[in-house]
């Protein structure tokens, strides 16, 4: 018989546990992600409780009037096939139910599920892996036109510009969250005038067993640009690196590739309603799965 669920928002201190559970579920999360993920939408992440048991969580993030994603979606193990899985989706999806888009990123043997739910396929990610020694230098930055910027010389705005006109929704909040984390490395390719041409993150993260890093978002103009933010990220930072890459932009299989990267995973993004109508060809990296 199903004990009563209590559905409640996620507050600071269950920030913890949850990090935990995508951790020993294999989503990799990285430092501070959950901490953001919150912030992002503060109705739109919660934790299931029985009587004073932390059990699942579940985001339903909105990120305005039209586009909506549902992440971060587990039940711990000796919970699992009760029915609080289920309580938790139709939680979310309540909360998003007024959107006339709403994301989701589903493995490959749930897709049928998903589908019974409205959701289509559109297209699939990739997840790439390289082990990284860290110890290759730095080449000197003689990127003609665009220079390379790291940290605090990075001009946010134009960071801001440049995402803007390739996501679903503008993410101003999320993204200002994203790229001033302390943790892990920023880096942006700027020209003389103050434009962006595409910049990337690499942060550390859980993995399940030990430490590695995960970069993202990682989002350029040419594969020329993405392989030099790539080397940028990569030379900076040694261990096991991820890069969850959406296959819809063929141009990241051959740079990914060409710095010794190999898929190990791999999702399917699904879409209830009309999918976005926006262009994944200048995506290599997406930030999370978690969020879309």
């Amino acid at each position: 018989m199903t004990s009563f669920l209590r559905i409640l928002p996620l507050e600071k201190d269950d920030i913890p546990a949850v990090t935990v559970w995508a951790q020993k579920e294999g989503f990799a999360p990285g430092l501070g992600d959950v901490a953001i993920y919150r912030h992002t939408d503060r109705q739109g992440i919660w934790v299931g409780w029985l009587g004073n048991e932390r059990i699942g969580c579940i985001t339903g993030v909105r990120y305005n009037a039209a586009y909506g994603f549902i992440g971060l979606y587990l039940v711990c193990p000796p919970w699992r096939g009760r029915g609080y899985g289920l309580q938790l989706w139709r939680h979310a999806l309540e909360h998003l139910g007024d959107l006339p888009c709403v994301g989701v990123e589903a493995a490959p043997d749930r897709s049928d599920d998903y589908a019974t739910w409205g959701f289509q396929p559109a297209s699939a990610t990739v997840r790439w892996q390289v082990i990284s020694d860290g110890e290759s230098p730095c080449r000197p930055d003689t990127g003609g036109a665009w220079q390379l910027l790291e940290g605090a010389a990075i001009p946010q705005h134009s960071v801001q510009r440049f995402d803007a006109e390739r996501e679903p929704s503008p993410r101003p909040h999320f993204l200002a969250q994203w790229l001033n984390h302390p943790a892990g490395s920023v880096l942006a390719l700027v020209d003389s005038q103050g434009r962006c041409h595409g910049f990337g993150r690499i942060r550390p993260c859980l993995l399940q067993q030990g430490e590695g890093w995960r970069i993202g978002p990682l989002m350029a103009e040419t594969p020329e640009a993405a392989q030099r933010l790539l080397h940028g990220l990569l030379c900076r930072h040694a261990g096991v690196v991820l890069v969850d890459a959406p296959a819809a932009n063929p141009q990241a299989t051959s740079v990914l590739e060409q710095l010794g990267f190999r898929q190990i995973s791999q999702t399917l993004r699904m879409y209830r309603g009309t999918a976005p109508a926006v262009s994944l060809q200048d995506v290599y990296g997406l930030a999370c799965l978690e969020l879309g």
